[in-house]
């Protein structure tokens, strides 16, 4: 079995058992006063943002620069009429949206204040500030509770690098790009996680 199948099997073990303690713990047996009532929603979303970047960095560096350096294929924008894989950033989106789809209410997205695409802007004038904010002072989530109807969501923001030059020759050089001049480590954006409150 390669190294990717046996990384993506793992983090997908470990979610899998993230999500079973999550349960357990947020419903705890009622007449142990010693066992926790629940776990914050800073915590859950520091822990998948964590599977998130750990399922980017190994495609980004196992499979798609691999793949690349040996001129198997490419990962290139329009992936799926060339024959190609994803590049990185899409890797994410279409995965959110799969999540989105699964009616576990629990979203995310990558924002930026100068998206290629406009629907990657931020949606609110909580993702704004937060984008913003992030790129003054990137070393820590911006958060905080946001109302959808009449249900409240908890939203994390977390700042999104530009950890490879696939990322930055992308952006640079995008027809569409507002934005021309990134350099690693440069703060691109945001990854929005978003995690229903009930």
């Amino acid at each position: 079995m390669d190294r990717f199948r046996v990384a993506h099997i793992s983090a997908g073990f470990a979610f899998l058992m993230l999500l079973l303690w999550w349960g357990a713990a947020a419903y705890p047996a009622k007449d142990d006063p010693k066992v926790v009532t629940g776990i914050s929603p800073e915590r859950v979303a520091g822990f998948v943002h964590a599977v998130l970047q750990a399922h980017r960095t190994i495609y980004t560096t196992q499979i798609v620069n691999r793949l690349q350096e040996k001129g198997v294929v490419k990962a290139v924008e329009h992936w799926e009429q060339e024959n190609a894989l994803p590049l990185p950033a899409q890797f994410l989106q279409h995965s959110g949206r799969l999540v989105a789809e699964s009616g576990q209410g629990i979203r995310y997205r990558l924002i930026g204040l100068s998206p290629i695409y406009q629907r990657n802007a931020p949606a609110t004038d909580f993702e704004r500030k937060a984008l913003e904010s992030l790129n003054r002072s990137p070393e820590a989530p911006i958060t905080g509770v946001v109302a959808s109807g009449r249900k409240q969501y908890f939203q994390a923001i977390y700042p999104d690098r530009a950890v490879s030059s696939a990322c930055i020759s992308c952006h640079n050089s995008h027809p569409l790009s507002p934005k021309r001049d990134f350099k690693l480590n440069d703060v691109m954006g945001g990854i929005a996680i978003t995690i229903p409150m009930e």
